[in-house]
């Protein structure tokens, strides 16, 4: 049983909570709003706080889960590494690469694992299309396309993520780093060559409500990629396509629809594919599955793999669109 602080009791720290399962157990929660922390912890039994320096201190505390906004990511990821404690922490990990440089070196020298909250790797239907690629169904990798997106709601404009000092940017940053990462991941290659281009279109504030991305490798296995906040109906959809077929992976489950994938194989002939679909109407149990492969990152003490290095290079594509694009809320280097 390992012993897990959450840091951020929002809605992220609640999932978070729920998933634990067996194998972790909540001792403490902190939120600059106590209240809330005492809501959380008080379903649990565990110890509450308003701020995060006193949680670190608790004796017995192993691992933590950071939940919060943007703008602390990085600062509270570093002082529970300090602290010694093993690290999940909700992406993006940071508003942008260079806070998040100390916090890879500290990791290395600490020696503790810190995984990234890449949750989308462990939707089923992902991680059904990623066995299958490693089992060379589509034989070489083309090119993969992808689509994110939601509508916001009343307000939109006037929460926390629209204003550039606390989230580091806007629809990019937001749901962008999940395509990002899983192009990365499903490529198993790093981008040489990063095109695109972020534009508030609709919503009434100071960052973007969309983002595109163009993104290549070093061999032109390319990426295009689309994240949106006035998709109006929600939207996931992701395609992969390789020299022997394709894979085609929709909806998350609840308001994206039922998380579905199709593998279209083609035949020798050519001409219509043989075609296979599954489907996943069940409950996401993605938090589950990755906070499980948390537990075995501390336990077997193997290498990380969601870890910092990957949201570093997430945060260098979205970085970079930011400047081509004229924003102008992230640091120069």
């Amino acid at each position: 049983m390992i012993n897990i602080g959450i840091i951020g009791c929002g809605l992220i720290g609640q999932k978070r909570a729920k998933a634990l399962g067996q194998s972790g157990r909540l001792v403490a929660c902190a939120d600059t709003n106590l209240n809330r922390a005492l809501s959380l912890s008080d379903t649990y039994q565990a110890h509450s706080f308003d701020n995060y320096h006193d949680l670190l201190a608790l004796p017995g505390l192993q691992a933590v889960v950071v939940a919060t906004l943007h703008d602390s990511l990085a600062e509270i990821t570093l002082a529970a590494i300090h602290a010694g404690k093993h690290v999940l922490v909700e992406k993006p990990a940071a508003r942008f690469p260079q806070e998040l440089e100390p916090v890879m070196m500290a990791a290395d020298q600490m020696g503790v694992k810190v995984r990234v909250g890449f949750n989308h790797r462990y939707h089923r239907a992902i991680r059904k299309a990623k066995q299958l690629i490693d089992d060379g169904a589509l034989g070489d990798l083309m090119f993969l396309r992808a689509r994110y997106g939601h509508g916001g709601r009343v307000g939109y404009d006037k929460e926390w993520r629209s204003r550039p000092e606390l989230s580091g940017g806007g629809e990019l940053i937001d749901q962008g780093p999940h395509l990002i990462d899983l192009s990365r991941w499903f490529l198993s290659q790093e981008f040489v060559e990063v095109q695109g281009f972020a534009h508030t279109y609709y919503w009434d504030m100071p960052v973007d409500d969309n983002g595109f991305m163009l993104l290549k490798t070093a061999n032109h296995q390319t990426a295009f990629l689309h994240v949106s906040c006035t998709e109006w109906k929600n939207l996931f959809s992701m395609e992969i396509y390789g020299r022997d077929g394709k894979l085609e992976i929709s909806g998350l489950g609840g308001s994206y629809g039922v998380e579905r994938l199709t593998w279209y194989k083609m035949l020798p002939e050519m001409g219509p594919p043989e075609t296979t679909t599954w489907e996943y109407p069940m409950a996401d149990n993605s938090w589950a599955v990755e906070l499980t492969e948390f537990y075995d990152d501390i336990l077997l003490n193997r290498s990380v793999d969601a870890g910092l290095q990957d949201a570093y290079e997430s945060l260098k594509v979205i970085q970079y669109i930011y400047r081509m694009s004229n924003y102008h809320f992230q640091p120069s280097v």
